[in-house]
């Protein structure tokens, strides 16, 4: 008998946003595996520190996490290679992802190269689309309203084309891209209708109108809510 692989969401940033599923399954597994810049602390590991017993065998997958380098091939590929040896050996593996581990969620990359091979459980978690609504008190959408998930990266005039054409809007990976989104909003007017959210559930957590941001940069852990009528429920 193989291990179990689980990809389990551990939320936006509240370890108490956890579910009790995935809960149980980080009481219970020998092996915890978690993403990880080059240096530095891991932030899905900081979300579920409180919720590991002690004593299971971590393992910290390190990656660039810069956009032009990710996802790369080959840290997925290593990473792969040392959990089947785990799995194969019949011991569970938990991997911890930000968010929920299918929404843009770093777990599909080892999903993908261990789904035919090992039984594998995925256990959704809040994403951070709803954790930001939450946080600003602003609700994605309502009625027939179609809600798009646009990652800012995008060439400015794809970005813009995107927006144009959305009902309400969640802009993620804003980051550096700031100042582009800027122009872009204020070209559709739609700047008075954005929210800007950073660290959503996290203690450092800041919520402010768009307008009112002057900075061309953001933190990485940010997005932006539109709707095009300001509140959804108008």
């Amino acid at each position: 008998m193989t291990g179990t692989l689980y990809g389990i969401g551990v939320g936006p940033g509240d370890p108490e946003l956890i579910t009790l599923k995935a809960h149980r399954i980080l009481q219970e597994v020998p092996v915890i595996a978690w993403p990880a810049p080059l240096e530095g602390e891991s932030m899905a590991r900081r979300i579920a520190a409180t919720h590991l017993p002690g004593g299971q065998t971590e393992i910290a997958i390190r990656m660039p996490l810069s956009v032009d380098r990710f996802p790369v091939e080959v840290v997925y590929d290593e990473a792969a290679e040392t959990l089947a040896g785990h799995l194969t050996a019949g011991r569970d593996v938990a991997v911890l992802c930000e968010g929920d581990p299918f929404v843009y969620g770093s777990f599909m990359y080892l999903f993908a190269r261990m789904a035919e091979r090992f039984p594998v459980g995925v256990v959704p978690g809040v994403s951070s689309l709803t954790a930001g609504a939450a946080a600003l008190g602003a609700p994605l959408a309502a009625r027939n309203d179609v809600l798009s998930v646009i990652p800012a990266p995008l060439p400015e005039a794809m970005l813009e084309r995107r927006l144009a054409d959305a009902d309400a809007a969640v802009i993620i990976k804003v980051g550096r891209h700031l100042a582009k989104l800027r122009r872009v909003l204020a070209r559709l007017d739609l700047a008075d209708h954005a929210r800007y959210v950073e660290y959503a559930t996290m203690p450092e957590q800041t919520v402010q109108p768009f307008a009112t941001i002057s900075a061309d940069a953001a933190p990485y852990f940010s997005l932006v809510l539109v709707h095009r009528r300001g509140d959804a429920w108008r």
